[in-house]
């Protein structure tokens, strides 16, 4: 009978939970189980808390933000946390980290058709080292606060999360260089995924925030 390392089995299993953890794209969960129309078929068509907004119930919104960020979060804290004595290490970390990104841009449960993962990204952030994630969503706020522009604020925050990672190398943690791929994959994927933001940007036609609404969203 094949027996399979468990050194080999532990961080694919993790990871690929991790990947389906992040594919239950709550934007939709919750509009359904609040009774409102399915988020792809109004707006931007976006299964983010931004377009959920659009439905006008602010509770079913701040659920979705909460739970796509706790979906990043939780698969990455349960390895930091509980990974030891399976020997999950960093690299498994960043496999974790990721698969759960991943999972919420193309999510498998929903025709690989996601979010953008703004919500989802910032708490994998934190599972990895909480002051990366409070960091790099200070820089959000602060942006968003400034310029009115969520989607400038989201893209400030790709740009400064891989920095901030490798800023603080031996300061406020140590630098793994997968955990630092990983983190500037989500940048990138995230920054590709604004590509329609980044066009109104510079045409001068993207929506401020408590502004005219938008057919396009930065979650």
């Amino acid at each position: 009978m094949l027996e399979i390392d468990p050194a080999l089995l532990y961080p694919f299993a993790a990871a690929l939970a991790a990947y389906l953890m992040g594919s239950l794209s709550f934007a939709v969960v919750v509009s359904r189980l609040m009774g409102l129309a399915d988020p792809r078929t109004y707006g931007s068509n976006n299964p983010g808390a931004t377009n959920v907004l659009r439905s006008g119930n602010k509770l079913a919104a701040a659920l979705t933000l909460l739970l796509d960020g706790v979906k990043g979060w939780l698969p990455v804290w349960l390895v930091v946390s509980q990974g030891a004595p399976y020997g999950l290490g960093a690299g498994t970390l960043a496999m974790v980290a990721l698969a759960a990104f991943l999972g919420h841009v193309w999510p498998v449960f929903f025709r690989f058709q996601g979010g953008k993962g703004v919500a989802t990204a910032a708490g994998v952030l934190i599972g990895v080292e909480p002051l990366l994630g409070l960091a790099t969503v200070a820089t959000w706020l602060i942006v968003a606060y400034f310029t009115r522009f969520s989607s400038l604020a989201a893209l400030a925050s790709a740009v400064f999360a891989p920095a901030y990672y490798f800023l603080g190398h031996r300061v406020a943690w140590y630098v793994d260089n997968r955990v630092l791929l990983a983190i500037c994959v989500m940048s990138a994927v995230l920054i590709w995924r604004h590509q329609a933001n980044i066009a109104k940007l510079l045409r001068g036609e993207e929506s401020r925030i408590g502004g005219k609404k938008s057919g396009s969203d930065s979650n």
